[in-house]
């Protein structure tokens, strides 16, 4: 996998390198991007084997929200066949591991996920990066995370755990620093199998009764707003090692690459920032957010249209400009540097942090010369 692999004729400052489920775990998590949740029921195994998911690098076949209870064993039967026929096209050099999404499957509770292992082959575990857990909660944790410790070892397969933080104890301001603390007390031992923790935006509106509009974002919706400001600051910290990915955004309209292009010359950052149009209500409202979401940690999103992946990982890129700054800090040992363009200062210890993120986030998605190069990226 390589993210923008739909844009071969783009010219980056520094390309993004290669990645598959077997990349070493501290930066495999930066590389899930924009994470397309689907209905484990879809069929998408033709597209696999015939590699025509350029846009998609990480998805997640849902056996929760996504489908009826009645299509659960529907959708079981439809994944491990996803998982079967992608197995014989590895052991077959049709395919290698590298020409596969990076396949997560969200299960419906625990029960439901305990059965499921027991039907799964190590052929087909072999194809998993691993399993999205919803309404994870301090009760439950530790029954997931150790049955992932178990078929790991059973298999001899390396297993991800991505915990969703969603519903009402996590929610509801009088019990969420106390649920937050145990969640952080509980996976600190599994930490090496935690490869991205994600949040619930859906989930926490449902519960205040309320919706974002498609000319706002989710940080408009204040409850919301301080679920994930809490969320950010139990695990978001430098010393933590945990990333976060930023909630879905609901809203998709059709867009032509003529549209884009129409754009190239603009700056999109003033652009946004002033709410000028670029392409149509829901494709701005995608970047206003996730211009939010990089500003407050989040790497990566949820996504649940295939047409917001390339936006969502366009918006990951870093600038020459970032890079630049980055490079000088970790290779500084101390004090304060005029950056490279003489337009601010790095301070090398307390930026480092930051620097080292963002040369992570360099090599996942590449550097691009400026704030101009995003909608190039994206125009394919």
């Amino acid at each position: 996998m390589r993210h923008h692999r739909y844009n071969k004729n783009y010219n980056f400052v520094k390309e993004p390198v290669e990645f598959d489920k077997n990349t070493e775990r501290n930066f495999l998590q930066y590389c899930l991007g924009a994470t397309l949740y689907m209905p484990g029921t879809k069929d998408i195994l033709s597209k696999i084997l015939n590699k025509e998911l350029v846009d998609i690098t990480s998805m997640v076949m849902c056996l929760e929200d996504a489908i009826q209870e009645s299509d659960l064993i529907t959708a079981e039967k439809n994944i491990i066949h996803h998982l079967e026929k992608i197995g014989e096209a590895v052991e077959n050099k049709l395919l290698s591991i590298g020409d596969i999404p990076l396949i997560f499957i969200r299960i419906r509770d625990l029960g439901q996920f305990q059965h499921f292992s027991q039907q799964i082959s190590r052929k087909q575990i072999r194809i998993l990066t691993g399993f999205v857990f919803p309404k994870f909660y301090s009760q439950n944790a530790i029954e997931y995370l150790k049955e992932v410790e178990f078929l790991s070892r059973k298999h001899d397969a390396k297993l991800y755990s991505m915990p969703i933080l969603e519903g009402k104890t996590i929610a509801y301001q009088e019990s969420r620093r106390e649920e937050l603390k145990a969640l952080k007390d509980i996976l600190y031992p599994f930490k090496e199998q935690i490869l991205n923790i994600r949040v619930g935006g859906t989930d926490f509106s449902s519960l205040f009764g309320v919706r974002r509009g498609i000319n706002y974002s989710i940080y408009d919706i204040l409850t919301v707003r301080d679920c994930l400001a809490d969320i950010l600051n139990f695990f978001n910290r430098a010393e933590d090692d945990y990333l976060i990915s930023a909630p879905v955004w609901e809203y998709f309209l059709a867009y032509k690459a003529d549209n884009i292009r129409k754009f190239l010359n603009d700056d999109i950052h003033r652009s946004l920032t002033n709410r000028t149009p670029i392409l149509n209500d829901a494709i701005d409202g995608l970047l206003r957010e996730v211009i939010i979401d990089k500003a407050n940690g989040f790497v990566g999103k949820t996504i649940i249209h295939p047409s917001h992946a390339r936006f969502v990982n366009a918006m990951q890129c870093v600038t020459q400009e970032a890079y630049e700054d980055a490079m000088q800090i970790i290779n500084s040992e101390g004090g304060v540097i005029k950056s490279a363009q003489s337009n601010k200062m790095n301070e090398i210890n307390p930026h480092r942090s930051w620097a080292n993120q963002t040369i992570s986030r360099a090599n996942a998605y590449g550097v691009i010369e400026n704030d101009l190069s995003y909608l190039k990226i994206i125009a394919g």
